[in-house]
Order: structure tokens, then C-alpha cells, then sequence
């Protein structure tokens, strides 16, 4: 056992993949107010700012840095479905995007909502629309990872939703803060090392 030192300008977590490798019975859609709006080929711009919207409190950051032309690549393919969360007035609070280009699997790449939805049961609706879109006829595994950087719950949540850990990895990623990717008070939960400069 011992500890594995880490740039200030870095930041480390733990990755827990997770899969269910059969389709969950039939059950009622959870009850919510919000709405899954397909978003078919969204422009670089409009994608980044709800990745920023729903990911920024937990560093995700991935697809901010990206270039156009390796995001476009990515969501505008036959196979990955992005779709916006949408509250009562058309406000996008959430996103879930779903990767089928693996033949017989599905990715859940993202899932989330604006951290004020936490805890009032639309993540559970999220997850009855993902697993419903996620689980076509071929698909024999729908797999997901989260990570020690997510919100708290998440890894609770997902393995209450019959996911199964199957693996656990260790990730170490430049600070976004850092890079000026993301804000200095962004994720203020994950202490920011590299502000002492």
C-alpha cells in the first residue's frame, strides 16, 4: 500500500466502469416534469455549452477541449444519439448521450442534470428513458463508469438501477482549472492545488 503523489496542476480519481449485460424487467416511467429532447448533429457550440452546464460542477471537461472536427466526428455519427434535458419552459438542465457504435453495446458517454435537480427523483426518470433507448434489439451489454470526481451518490445510484462494477481504473488529467479550461471556483469539492502559485 502507499500514496502516489500528484501534480498540483493535476488531478486524480478513481473510475468505476460498470454493465448490465440484461435488459432490466419492464417497469412504469418514473413521473417527471422535464421532457428528452433528441438532439440530432447540435452544433459544436451548442453541444459545449450544455456539457459545460451539467459537467462543470464535476470537471468534466473532455469535450471542451476537443477540436470541432473530432467532436462533430463524434455526435454528429449515425450511432451516438445526444439528447437535451429540458425543463417545463424549454430550459436545457440536463443531457444524456448514448454511443451504439461498439456492434452489441451501448455506452451511456454522458448522463446528468444541473446539480439542483440532485435528489428529487428525475435521475431516475434520466435512467428509465436512457435504458429504454440504450437497450435495442441487438444490444447485449449497456455499460457506464463514473468516477470518485462525480457527485457522491452516482455510483450508489447507478448500481441501484441494476448496473454492475466491473472494473475500477485510475485516472490523472491536467486541472482544467489549470488550463483556464473551466473557472477557478469551478467543482470548489475537489480542492484546487495549483491556485497557491
Amino acid at each position: 500500500m502507499g500514496l502516489i503523489a500528484v501534480p498540483e496542476d493535476e488531478v486524480a480519481t478513481v473510475v468505476t466502469t460498470l454493465e448490465m449485460t440484461r435488459r432490466p424487467p419492464l417497469r412504469p416511467l418514473p413521473a417527471s416534469p422535464l421532457r428528452l429532447v433528441a438532439w440530432p448533429a447540435p452544433s459544436p457550440e451548442r453541444y459545449r455549452t450544455l456539457f459545460a452546464r451539467v459537467g462543470t460542477p464535476w470537471l468534466w471537461y473532455s469535450r471542451l477541449v476537443m477540436d470541432d472536427a473530432a467532436l462533430i466526428a463524434i455526435v454528429h455519427d449515425a450511432a451516438v444519439a445526444v439528447h437535451a434535458v429540458t425543463d417545463a419552459q424549454g430550459i436545457e438542465i440536463g443531457m444524456l448521450e448514448l454511443d451504439h457504435r461498439i456492434p452489441g453495446a451501448c455506452e451511456i458517454a454522458y448522463f446528468g442534470l444541473v446539480p439542483d435537480l440532485a435528489g428529487r427523483g428525475h435521475g431516475r426518470w434520466l435512467m428509465a428513458e436512457a435504458l429504454t433507448r440504450a437497450w435495442r434489439k441487438d444490444v447485449e451489454r449497456v455499460w457506464v463508469h463514473t468516477c470518485t470526481l462525480d457527485h457522491p451518490r452516482a455510483l450508489g445510484f447507478y448500481r441501484a438501477q441494476g448496473f454492475v462494477a466491473v472494473k475500477r481504473t485510475l485516472e490523472t488529467f491536467p486541472d482544467p482549472r489549470a488550463l483556464g479550461v473551466l473557472p477557478a471556483d469551478a467543482a470548489p469539492q475537489v480542492p484546487y492545488l495549483a491556485k497557491r502559485r
